[in-house]
């Protein structure tokens, strides 16, 4: 059985820091690619990051490029997502991915 549980989220004011994890079971993290999206309120489902297997080249969103990482640690079969800088405009509920499963979705809110 697959499950991918989300962890990290909440509310942090603007300029703030908050990382997202995504412990992962019943998939080998060391052959798949990872990915985190959101889904912020009234709008569609937005990429976020992505990595592949080989942590090659990783596409990041425009909105969040230098200010997000997505990292993985396969020891722990464990995905991260390190956001800095946070403006109100990340407010979305992010979800992780890995071989076509979803993580629960974690609230993301950036107020002051």
């Amino acid at each position: 059985q697959v499950q991918l549980v989300q962890s990290g989220g909440g509310l942090v004011q603007p300029g703030g820091s908050l990382r997202l994890s995504c412990a992962v079971s019943g998939v080998n993290l060391d052959y798949w690619a990872i990915g985190w999206f959101r889904r912020a309120p009234g709008k569609g489902r937005e990429g976020v990051a992505c990595m592949s297997s080989s942590e090659g080249t990783i596409p990041y969103a425009d909105s969040v490029k230098g200010r997000f990482t997505i990292s993985r640690d396969n020891a722990k079969n464990t995905v991260y997502l390190q956001m800095n800088s946070l403006t109100p405009e990340d407010t979305a509920v992010y979800y992780c991915t890995v071989a076509g499963y979803w993580g629960q979705g974690t609230q993301v809110t950036v107020s002051s």
